[in-house]
């Protein structure tokens, strides 16, 4: 599909508008007018006469409007695309013009700036948002906000990236390594790990930094031994203050990684909060996303953490995966209501681009839309009703029906380090390959990111550029405190 640009620099905000109706186009995005064959969508502004046309499934739809001194003409043309694409495709979107990653940020923002009942009414009447989606943020964003008033201004995250994996998901788009490709890889990686949390800790004693919530995710940490495990952990704790930690949090992720040694290394070492994340408790949508275990082996594990003592034990679930159905996973959210997590999320299947799924070529349908949608409406009924409450959300492109992540919690047991990194509200300083350390003016919007390098063996040999590149961490600290 070709997307026109004429006279006006807002692409990234109209291709993306565009994307969410037609998911499966590659958007061709140009700055003149060729000769137009559908599929296209044609934006002008010709002396503020602002006009939206659209030609595709056999149909064609236009707007114009004339936008007076003042108007937000980006905004405008959104609303004309939207409505364009909106009667082309017979269907509108739950979150409406809403594109961005964080609409609870924005809802915040809106609130904030004027009042919670002017944010409302924008979320509802300008940007078309659903009251269904309306109401989810409305909710989120008040249990979120409790989270954020707990952050001060020399308030830290520590994030620590085990990049390796038993295999790979067919969904997946992470930078991590199968074991049996990268077991050689492991040790080193381990050693030199260790190194960097150790420097990272004196960069946060010198700024005087207060750490609040550690996370260590992936890949999937329990594919490392529990020594390895320990010693990292023991790292973590022998090198940082953690006199203020709220939250310790290792993503233990899939069940067939987990056994007692492990369990016993991670809570032995003082984590109070361990992630296993089934994605389904239907054993061929399992075997269809390329996971090697059961639902059997993830209750067990479940079991196992609740009787070696964890209090906080979180699964994620993932909606619209590959031949699973409204009902199968309606059996999942049952199956993992009746174990009793202290916080679940649920996911809305990507369609990321580097995915296997994505690969093969699978497209995403109406039906596939319908069906995740009525997946969501069950999951939240169900979770609502057994004393969970929303506290962070977030959204991703190419996700089915265009809708959204949520995390659910019982009171009392949020998961901090989320809303944090997803917030961006104070600096999540990150060691481990693939790991992105973002530093945070509080109360600003000045943000700076430090890459580390992507893959294992990179990280391993070029360890010392990467102390080096660290260093920008003192320079926004003096800069901007």
């Amino acid at each position: 599909m070709k997307l026109y640009i004429i006279n006006h620099s807002f692409a990234y905000e109209l291709e993306n508008l565009t994307r969410a109706f037609f998911p499966n186009e590659k958007i061709q995005t140009l700055k003149e007018a060729e000769s137009f064959e559908p599929p296209y969508v044609y934006t002008e502004d010709r002396e503020d006469v602002l006009t939206v046309r659209v030609s595709a499934d056999g149909k064609d739809e236009e707007r114009t409007i004339k936008a007076e001194e003042g108007d937000d003409k980006e905004l405008l043309l959104a609303t004309l695309l939207y409505n364009c694409l909106s009667k082309i495709c017979s269907r509108e979107l739950p979150w409406g013009l809403l594109t961005g990653v964080r609409p609870i940020k924005l809802f915040r923002r809106l609130s904030d700036s004027s009042n919670r009942e002017e944010a409302e009414k924008y979320f509802k009447e300008t940007l078309l948002v659903s009251d269904e989606k309306l109401n989810l943020a409305k909710v989120t964003e008040a249990n979120e906000r409790k989270i954020l008033d707990l952050s001060r201004r020399d308030s830290f995250s520590l994030y620590i990236s085990i990049p390796f994996c038993p295999s790979r998901c067919n969904y997946c788009s992470f930078v991590s390594q199968s074991v049996e490709k990268a077991k050689h890889l492991i040790a080193p990686y381990v050693d030199i790990l260790l190194e960097e949390i150790k420097e990272t800790a004196k960069v946060a004693k010198d700024l005087k930094l207060r750490l609040e919530t550690v996370y260590i995710g992936g890949g999937t940490p329990t594919t490392l031994s529990g020594e390895d495990l320990s010693r990292i952990i023991n790292t973590v704790r022998e090198n940082f203050d953690m006199s203020f930690v709220r939250e310790f949090t290792v993503e233990a992720g899939r069940p067939d990684t987990i056994t007692e040694e492990k369990l016993r290394a991670i809570i032995d070492s003082g984590c109070d909060r361990l992630s296993i994340n089934p994605q389904t408790l239907n054993d061929s949508v399992l075997e269809a996303i390329g996971r090697k275990h059961t639902a059997k082996e993830f209750n067990e594990a479940f079991a196992l953490a609740r009787a070696l003592g964890f209090k906080h034990i979180n699964t994620d679930l993932i909606a619209g995966l590959d031949t699973d159905t409204v009902a199968s996973f309606k059996n999942t959210v049952d199956g993992i209501l009746a174990l009793s997590p202290e916080s679940v999320t649920i996911h809305t299947l990507s369609m990321k681009r580097s995915s296997f799924i994505t690969a093969e070529n699978k497209q995403i349908t109406e039906n596939s839309n319908t069906s995740v949608a009525d997946m969501l409406s069950y999951g939240y009924e169900k979770l609502s009703q057994s004393g969970f409450r929303p506290y962070y959300l977030y959204r991703q492109s190419k996700m089915l029906g265009n809708l959204e992540n949520t995390g659910w919690a019982k009171e009392g047991f949020d998961g901090l380090y989320n809303v944090y990194i997803m917030d961006e509200t104070h600096t999540i300083l990150a060691c481990g390959a693939g790991a992105v350390t973002k530093v945070k003016a509080f109360g600003s919007e000045n943000l700076e990111r430090i890459f580390n390098f992507k893959y294992p063996y990179e990280y391993i040999d070029r360890y010392s550029e990467l102390s080096g590149r660290k260093k920008a961490i003192y320079d926004f600290y003096e800069k901007y405190f």
